[in-house]
């Protein structure tokens, strides 16, 4: 039993050296940067006239050339040096360079740079397959169309063309639509209730007669 209880101040100095290096190891580490030690440099790249992030900016240190780019919320993240320009450039923006101070005391610095539109005005190119206009003004003046051009330019501007081709051409997003929409007021007018018959409907009729009329349901041989 007195073994035992000589062992018990033993352990407790032990663990309080050991609590003791532990302590200055974390103090250690705590410390600032001294020297020409690497930093994590961070940040957010953003628009300047909308203040919008801009993602996959090449950020990247002129000195080494190493960088990252940034993601989809403009953010970044590289390890670089005190000292150091880092270059920020991206499609439709003006490039910047931005010098990381040198008296940094920690080991992390973030910035939010700021980029400007780059906007580029070009002079219009007019393409001609003639070499000059008075070339071009001579071979359109000598142009003679055809007669069948004309006779099909008539055809295809006759009423009853244009009323055939408005019977099989397919409705448009618009009359599309339009008719859904009329159906579903349709179907929420009648609800919780019978439709009315359209027999018994007079201008359902009318409407039916004038169609017969016409020969609207007459079968193409």
């Amino acid at each position: 039993m007195r073994s035992r209880f000589h062992l018990f101040p033993l352990l407790l100095l032990g663990f309080a050296l050991m609590g003791e290096a532990f302590c200055g190891r974390s103090a250690v580490t705590a410390q600032p940067r001294h020297g020409n030690d690497p930093i994590q440099f961070s940040g957010v790249v953003m628009a300047s006239d909308s203040l919008r992030a801009i993602p996959y900016v090449s950020v990247y240190a002129k000195r080494t050339g190493r960088g990252s780019i940034t993601n989809y919320q403009g953010f970044f993240s590289l390890v670089a040096y005190p000292g150091d320009e880092i270059v920020f450039s991206c499609v439709g923006f003006k490039p910047k360079v931005y010098t990381i101070p040198e008296n940094l005391q920690g080991t992390r610095y973030s910035i939010i740079q700021l980029l400007t539109t780059d906007t580029v005005h070009l002079d219009a190119t007019v393409i001609y397959p003639w070499p000059s206009k008075d070339e071009f003004r001579e071979a359109f003046l000598a142009l003679e169309l055809p007669n069948d051009y004309l006779e099909r330019a008539r055809n295809n501007l006759e009423r009853e063309r244009i009323r055939e081709l408005g019977l099989t051409m397919a409705p448009d997003g618009n009359e599309a639509t339009d008719r859904f929409f009329r159906q579903e007021a349709r179907k929420y007018y009648y609800a919780g209730q019978t439709p009315p018959i359209q027999l018994f409907n007079v201008f359902a009729w009318q409407e039916f007669i004038q169609a017969w009329k016409r020969g609207d349901f007459k079968r193409d041989k």
